[in-house]
């Protein structure tokens, strides 16, 4: 045992390959926030601040999302280690997590991988299961937009919402839109890494293990991201789990009912 404690504290320690973008606000026990596909940071600022009365929430950006970097490799293995990562670069020995869809996917096998670095978990609008491809129309209109000639964001606009008919989404879209440098505009998510791992994102969740420890799944209550016939399983991995409606309000349900969620988040991590 000796020896090998001694070897241990020989061994140069693992580089971090992966140094995600984040915000951090307030301070007391960590909470960590995980956004969806297409999204970053950005979407959960506000909710960022509210949980900050009472929380040290870090507020990150997925890799091939917001400001963090790109790269070819977009596994939801990855992002767990990504997320590994940075708890170990800020010194987090455990955090609560709070993930919505993709993010809920990174959350919920994070907790299965390294239960021992979650204190709760927070699940909006996800199931731990293989889901059917349904962004293409989403892939197809971001392709055809042809960013290089954009001259504004007016433009932009009127041109995503001849494939993309709901505001709401067409305004979301565009927050991964910038301008480069010189002026020209691009994409700050890696589109094309996210397109050709599109598969490896929509699959279940992969683990014979259990979380045992307090899990909140908050479902739009117009969604079918969450069915009930999804209950069995959740509660096969997660044995604690509860599952909370907020009715009215669909897979953005943070965004769409943000008091209302505010408060559900708040009294379960109390």
């Amino acid at each position: 045992m000796l020896l090998y404690l001694l070897s241990l504290q020989t061994q140069s320690p693992r580089p971090f390959t992966m140094q995600l973008h984040y915000e951090r606000y307030g301070e007391g026990q960590p909470l960590i926030i995980l956004h969806g596909l297409f999204g970053s940071l950005d979407n959960w600022r506000t909710l960022s601040k509210t949980f900050s009365r009472s929380l040290q929430v870090f507020a990150l950006d997925q890799r091939n999302h917001g400001h963090s970097p790109h790269s070819e490799t977009f596994t939801a293995q990855a992002l767990v280690e990504d997320l590994q990562e940075f708890m170990q670069q800020q010194g987090l020995s455990s955090a609560h997590l709070l993930g919505h869809s993709m993010g809920g996917k990174t959350a919920m096998q994070f907790a299965v991988t390294y239960p021992q670095m979650v204190d709760k978990l927070i699940v909006v609008d996800i199931a731990p299961k293989a889901y059917p491809p349904e962004h293409e129309d989403i892939f197809d209109a971001l392709y055809a937009l042809d960013v290089q000639t954009l001259r504004t964001r007016q433009e932009a606009e009127a041109a995503l919402a001849r494939k993309i008919q709901e505001l709401s989404l067409r305004q979301f879209l565009l927050k991964n839109l910038e301008r480069d440098p010189a002026g020209a505009f691009r994409w700050r998510i890696n589109l094309a890494a996210i397109h050709n791992n599109y598969e490896e994102i929509l699959k279940g969740l992969e683990t014979n293990r259990t979380f045992e420890k307090p899990t909140l799944f908050i479902k739009g209550g117009s969604s079918g991201y969450i069915q009930e016939g999804d209950t069995a399983t959740l509660r096969a991995i997660f044995p604690q789990a509860q599952i909370v409606i907020i009715p009215g309000a669909g897979h953005w349900v943070h965004a769409e009912a943000p008091q209302e969620f505010a408060r559900i988040v708040r009294d379960f991590l109390a």
